[in-house]
């Protein structure tokens, strides 16, 4: 093995590319009522939250370590030393979760 193919490459996003690696929250769910709701219920177009491993050179409203919004379904799937994450342009985020305020909801995770 050649001393360059065993150096570790960084990997960096472009333009407005997002690297995210879903939150561990898709096994069961607990309704506000109580009710267990089994990651095998169908529902309707659920969106998931992420968590923020690289931004583009061009992303502005999303830093890493934010938690992000999106439709798992609509993202590409890439896989990395053995994990899934995917990959999403910025304007297909829908909201995010960090600690800098500027137009909030007033709601927290």
């Amino acid at each position: 093995m050649s001393e360059q193919s065993a150096a570790k490459l960084e990997i960096q996003m472009l333009h407005d590319r997002v690297l995210a690696k879903l939150s561990g929250e898709d096994g069961e769910r607990r309704s506000s009522g109580g009710i267990v709701i089994p990651a095998t219920a169908q529902v309707a177009r659920r969106l998931a939250w992420g968590d923020v491993l690289g931004v583009g050179n061009n992303v502005r409203n999303v830093k890493v370590g934010d938690r992000v919004l999106f439709n798992p379904d609509d993202q590409l799937e890439v896989e990395i030393q053995g994990e899934g994450y995917l990959v999403m342009r910025e304007r297909d985020i829908h909201a995010m979760a960090s600690e800098r305020t500027e137009h909030g909801t007033g709601l927290y995770l």
